[in-house]
């Protein structure tokens, strides 16, 4: 019998059938550690007391083997580009902020067409120990078992699109709340490098010095100036210009019960992908709505250390009813390269979404309402968001 899921329409969506690639890889999948080293994955089990639940020990066994040929990979990536990596000269990155689901996947890929930058695709992000030497010849088995579309929302997916640096981050030094949809009984730590304000110095050195290693890296691989998105580099601003003074910044905003309702729905079908322990307990929900006003607590915290002209904030209404004007409002206030160089692949590119459809989801329980309206007040107000 064939296995269906929630797709397209969080509570009360449209079932579709799964494809035999995303059945396997709910199964057996390595999930977001496939990059890992044998080393590293060893230190990750033992953090966590080799805490691994029955359902998923196939999980393991995949994630153990990929973590025996990366660990040989990164020994030849470490030996052919160690010293390049070393010496690469950084450009200052442009940074995509905002929460989960508020439209910055929609911006970073509307960002990534312009070829004079370069962004993390999703190969790079899941192998970030490797990509410079099996990029090129070794990515054929990710790319064919990987689906055609994300699990949450319908997107595009393959090796080539932009994806999160928080990946790439996640895997190569744990220190994510990424960690914590792996390891979910022990969320509470993992999920202090949201905003890295109850971390330790030691722990913000090893996250820098992961980040670093990734940019350089990517720097080798492009030469050109970065785009990178991480939602959860949005409580991160401080520590994002101690490593790059020069950084642009680009934050979007979203209904705040749209992000919520499209949140839990990410929540309930991404986690079988990845989790090496059983969730169903677990109050995702209440996780969202703690980390939202925790990250933009920080956010509002720490905006005003971002230079004049250094940033700028979109709306994702008005990116989705003009993308091509509203990017070009980014353009001059960021003072990017000229705008006409971009636009005509920009336009190609919002021509080919014309067939895409977003998730619909049922209005939020009254209750629910309530609480997010009163947790998340100052958002309401900033953006100008009804709460009625």
């Amino acid at each position: 019998m064939a296995s269906t899921s929630r797709s397209g329409g969080g509570r009360g969506g449209v079932s579709r059938t799964l494809s035999w690639r995303e059945r396997f890889l709910i199964a057996c999948g390595p999930g977001p550690l496939a990059g890992v080293t044998t080393a590293d994955w060893l230190g990750l089990l033992r953090e966590n007391q080799f805490a691994i639940d029955s359902p998923y020990l196939f999980r393991a066994a995949s994630i153990s083997w990929c973590a025996v040929t990366n660990s040989l990979f990164r020994w030849c990536d470490d030996r052919r580009f160690g010293r390049a990596v070393r010496d690469a000269v950084v450009h200052p990155p442009l940074f995509v902020l905002g929460h989960w689901r508020s439209g910055t996947t929609h911006l970073h890929y509307l960002l990534a067409r312009d070829a004079r930058f370069a962004f993390p695709n999703f190969y790079q992000c899941c192998y970030p120990h490797t990509f410079l030497s099996t990029e090129r010849h070794f990515s054929a088995l990710p790319a064919f078992l990987l689906p055609e579309r994300r699990p949450y929302d319908e997107v595009r997916t393959d090796l080539k699109v932009p994806q999160e640096d928080e990946f790439a981050l996640a895997v190569s030094c744990f220190l994510s709340p990424y960690v914590s949809g792996v390891f979910p009984r022990r969320a509470a730590h993992y999920d202090r490098f949201l905003t890295f304000r109850d971390a330790s110095d030691r722990e913000i050195a090893r996250w820098k010095a992961a980040l670093w290693a990734f940019v350089r890296k990517l720097t080798v691989k492009h030469g050109k100036p970065l785009i990178l998105k991480s939602p959860a580099h949005t409580g991160r601003i401080k520590l994002l210009l101690e490593m790059f003074p020069d950084a642009k910044f680009v934050h979007i905003h979203r209904d705040p019960y749209a992000v919520f309702s499209s949140s839990v729905h990410t929540y309930l079908t991404g986690l079988p992908w990845g989790r090496l322990q059983d969730t169903s307990h677990f109050d995702w929900a209440g996780r969202i709505v703690r980390q939202y006003k925790e990250l933009y607590d920080a956010f509002f915290e720490q905006r005003a250390l971002i230079p004049p002209g250094h940033f700028h904030e979109v709306c994702y209404e008005e990116l989705e009813r003009d993308p091509v004007g509203e990017v070009r409002k980014l353009y001059a206030a960021l003072g990017l390269p000229a705008f006409d160089g971009a636009e005509p692949a920009l336009r190609r590119y919002v021509a080919s979404l014309g067939g895409y459809r977003k998730n619909e989801f049922p209005p939020l329980p009254p209750d629910q309402r309530r609480r997010i309206a009163t947790e998340w007040q100052r958002c309401f107000q900033e953006w100008g968001y009804p709460t009625n």
